[in-house]
């Protein structure tokens, strides 16, 4: 989930991501020959060797793919180039950035075959389907077991806790104009709190100590003493915005597997997270591109997603592994913000937060 998942585990353990530079279409084919389908996606992007070969046996295409860095990056790069696309289909633009997408553009009307299976509370859009729903996530406060075992204190589960005292100087988050979780989380916030509430609440927080940095990858593996990378580094901070599916990810690539899970959520600061992938305007393979997305929402690849980038799937009936019913199931009442909302408030937000927070 773009600069949150544990990608580089993934492939360890023998799953593929196939990335590729240049412009060149596999045998140099005119748009209506090409057999290749170019993905343009974030770093994050993951799919288990098995389940893209059977698409590309099944369809013809070959699958390529460019990474453009986190979810934000890879938004900005296609924006520069949607007149001269790199690619057919864009993945990873979520809700925080949506609206930026849409009305610059970016995007082309496509409907996609098995869009009516998609949750209803997924659907963005309506009339126009720019984009499809492909996953979901929630941003969450995640907190080390052993510390808050070890000093016999309960681990905070809200927004309130997180300015309590007890929890001074045990945070970190990341910084919300370069990170996606990090405004996940200032948006969650301002959904708590309201226009007028979520500045004094950050005041209090950074008055309790919280610390802020570029990413999730320093956040969680550097900072967090929760984490495999962050045992490794002696990190000191106990608390950290993550992921409700890094509890899963912390048991699924240990060796061995732990009984439990090292981590936990506290679910009353969660933020619900939600991707989406389009068809590009100008698309040089356009009939590539839309079977391409007709995949994406197949449930092959909504069940193969889980242990793949860490989310949910959003089509009815496609089956969750255990791992993430055990030990990361998503949070039943998560904060949300329509997406015109961000868009009338995203820009403005971050600058306030840069200036109240950093400074």
């Amino acid at each position: 989930m773009h600069t949150k998942t544990f990608v580089a585990a993934a492939v360890g353990l023998g799953l593929i991501t196939l990335s590729a530079c240049g412009s060149s279409s596999a045998g140099g084919q005119s748009s209506g020959e090409s057999k290749t389908v170019t993905l343009v996606s974030h770093d994050s992007w993951a799919v288990s060797k098995s389940v893209l070969a059977d698409f590309e046996k099944k369809s013809g295409y070959k699958v390529r793919v460019l990474k453009s860095g986190d979810a934000g990056q890879a938004v900005n790069k296609a924006l520069l180039t949607k007149d001269n696309p790199q690619g057919d289909v864009f993945f990873g633009v979520d809700n925080t950035l949506l609206s930026r997408a849409l009305d610059n553009g970016l995007f082309q009307s496509y409907e996609a075959k098995g869009a009516d299976t998609v949750r209803p509370q997924f659907r963005v859009d309506p009339g126009k389907h720019r984009v499809t729903p492909i996953d979901y996530g929630d941003i969450c406060v995640n907190y080390d077991k052993a510390y808050f075992s070890k000093h016999r204190l309960t681990p905070p589960q809200s927004f309130d806790d997180l300015v309590k005292p007890a929890y001074k100087n045990l945070l970190v988050t990341e910084n919300a104009s370069t990170s996606s979780p990090g405004l996940g989380f200032l948006l969650g916030s301002a959904a708590q709190y309201g226009d007028d509430g979520w500045q004094g609440y950050w005041k209090k927080l950074k008055a309790n100590g919280v610390k802020v940095v570029d990413g999730w990858e320093q956040a969680y593996n550097q900072e967090f003493s929760g984490s495999a990378g962050g045992k490794k580094a002696k990190a000191d901070r106990p608390l950290v915005v993550s992921y409700a599916s890094s509890p899963p990810a912390e048991v699924v690539f240990a060796d061995p597997r732990p009984k439990t899970a090292p981590t936990g959520t506290s679910y009353g600061t969660c933020f619900r997270q939600i991707e989406y992938a389009g068809l590009l305007g100008n698309a040089k393979n356009a009939k590539g591109g839309k079977a391409f997305i007709d995949f994406l929402l197949g449930k092959e690849f909504q069940q193969d997603m889980p242990l793949n980038m860490f989310v949910y799937p959003v089509v009815e009936g496609a089956k969750v592994p255990k791992e993430f019913t055990e030990y990361g199931p998503a949070a039943k009442d998560p904060e949300t913000m329509a997406p015109t909302k961000i868009a009338a408030n995203r820009d403005q937000w971050v600058k306030s937060w840069t200036s109240l927070v950093l400074k």
